[in-house]
C-alpha cells in the first residue's frame, strides 16, 4: 500500500465526491486535515470530468491528480512511487456509486473513508465486508455522531456498567428541510436523496435513521434481534419515505425506538438520544453537543460538559481539543472519526494488529448493520409494520 513504517509524515488522502455544490466532500477534507495528520493531495471530484477538473482548485488539488472517475485515481496513484501515492481514499458521492468506489480502492490495497449509508442495498454492504476480511484493509464509516466526546463518555459508562442493566433505548433524528417537494426545484441535494435510484429503497431513514440506530448501538453495545417499522411518504409525489418510527427488541430483552423525520416544519439537525438503565438515564442531543443529563432517582440531576474535568473517561478525554467552555462540534466530532482510523493506519505500518472488527471508529461490519436496519425496516413496513429479524453476523 506504499505506507512507511514507523508513521512519521502526513497521510495522503484521495477524495472522490465532494465537486461543486457539494457539502459533505468539504465535511471529509477539513476533518481529515484538522489534526495536521493528513492532507489531501489527489481527487475524482466529480463523475462529470470538466466539473471534476474545474473543482480541482477549491481543494489545492494539482492539475495531474485531479481524474476523471475511480478507476484513473487508482490506476495513475498505483502507477506512483509509493513515497507519493495516496493512502486512503475518502468516498463523499450519492448512495448508489458507494460500493463501486470503496471497493475499487479496498481492492487496491487503500484504506477507506465510506460515507453512510455503506452502500446502495444489503448485498453490496455484505460484498465489502468480505473483501475488508480478506484484504485486512482499515475501513471506516462515516457515522460521525460516534465522534462527539460525550456520546463516547456515555458508552464507556454505559460498558462499565454505571447505568446497570439496560432496559430502553430512545433515539430520534428530526429535520424539516424536505417539508416540499424541494426536489422538484433542481435542488442537488433533495434531487438524489429522494431519487430510488440513487439514495435506494429508504429516503429518510436511510439518510438519518440509521445515524440514530447507529448511535444506540455504539453507546450501549445492545445487539438487536427484531424489528417493527411503519415508513410513510407525507409529501404528495415523493418517491421514498420523509418519515418513520421503528420499534426495536433487543437481546437483553431492552426495547429501543428510532423515529425520523425530514417534514417537521423548523427542525434543522435535531438528533437525540435517551437511555435508561437499571441504576441511571442518560440523555445526549446533537444540537447542544458539550452537556449531556445523568438522572439518579433520589439525586441531584448531573450535568457532563465536554472537557468538563476529571470525571470524564479516557474516551471522552482523548476526543476534545479545547478547554471547558469554548464549545466543539460537528466538524471536530467528524475529525474524531478520522483520528481513530488514522490510528489504525498506523498500527498497520508498524506491522501491528489493528483490530478492526471491534473498532473505535465505525467499521464495515457497522456498514452492514446498519444497511440490515435499513433492508428490514422496509420489509416490515411493506407487512404492514410486521416484526421481522435484525440477526445478521456483522451484529455482534
Amino acid at each position: 500500500m506504499g505506507i512507511n513504517a514507523p508513521l512519521n509524515r502526513k497521510l495522503r488522502m484521495g477524495l472522490v465526491g465532494g465537486g461543486q455544490g457539494s457539502f459533505i466532500g468539504r465535511v471529509h477534507s477539513i476533518a481529515a486535515c484538522l489534526d495536521n495528520r493528513a492532507e489531501l493531495v489527489a481527487g475524482a471530484l466529480s463523475s462529470d470530468p470538466d466539473r471534476a477538473k474545474a473543482s480541482a482548485p477549491d481543494y489545492d488539488i494539482q492539475p495531474d491528480r485531479a481524474y476523471a472517475g475511480i478507476k484513473e485515481l487508482i490506476e495513475k496513484e498505483l502507477a506512483l512511487p509509493t513515497e507519493k501515492r495516496i493512502d486512503f481514499v475518502s468516498v463523499a458521492t450519492p448512495n448508489h456509486t458507494h460500493f463501486e468506489v470503496a471497493k475499487a480502492a479496498a481492492e487496491a490495497g487503500f484504506a477507506v473513508f465510506c460515507d453512510k449509508p455503506m452502500t446502495f442495498d444489503l448485498s453490496q454492504a455484505e460484498e465489502l465486508a468480505r473483501i475488508v476480511e480478506k484484504t485486512k484493509g482499515v475501513f471506516v464509516v462515516t457515522h460521525n455522531y460516534t465522534g462527539y466526546p460525550l456520546v463516547r463518555q456515555a458508552r464507556e459508562m454505559i460498558l462499565a456498567g454505571e447505568l446497570g442493566e439496560i432496559n430502553a433505548v430512545r433515539s430520534c433524528y428530526i429535520q424539516g428541510w424536505l417539508r416540499s417537494r424541494l426536489e422538484s426545484s433542481g435542488q442537488k441535494q433533495a434531487e438524489w436523496r429522494t431519487d430510488p435510484k440513487r439514495s435506494g429503497i429508504a429516503g429518510c431513514f436511510g439518510d438519518i435513521a440509521t445515524h440514530a440506530y447507529n448511535l444506540g448501538r455504539f453507546m450501549t453495545g445492545l445487539i438487536p434481534d427484531t424489528v417493527s417499522c411503519h415508513l410513510k411518504t407525507f409529501e404528495p409525489g415523493r418517491a421514498l419515505d420523509d418519515y418513520g418510527t421503528a420499534i426495536i427488541r433487543y437481546k437483553n430483552g431492552a426495547l429501543g425506538s428510532v423515529t425520523a423525520s425530514q417534514i417537521s416544519h423548523g427542525r434543522e439537525n435535531d438528533l437525540r438520544i435517551e437511555i435508561d438503565g437499571t441504576k441511571g438515564s442518560l440523555e445526549w442531543n446533537q444540537e447542544n453537543p458539550n452537556q449531556m443529563i445523568y438522572r439518579r432517582n433520589g439525586q441531584p440531576m448531573a450535568l457532563y460538559t465536554r472537557g468538563g474535568g476529571p470525571y470524564l473517561g479516557s474516551m471522552a478525554a482523548g476526543a476534545t481539543r479545547i478547554p471547558a467552555g469554548h464549545p466543539e462540534g460537528y466538524l471536530e466530532a467528524f475529525a474524531n472519526i478520522y483520528a481513530a482510523g488514522f490510528e489504525a493506519i498506523a498500527a498497520r505500518a508498524a506491522g501491528n494488529h489493528a483490530d478492526c472488527r471491534n473498532s473505535l471508529f465505525p467499521n464495515v461490519f457497522d456498514g452492514v448493520d446498519g444497511m440490515n436496519f435499513i433492508t428490514q425496516c422496509v420489509a416490515s413496513s411493506q407487512q404492514n409494520a410486521g416484526w421481522l429479524s435484525l440477526y445478521h453476523s456483522a451484529c455482534r
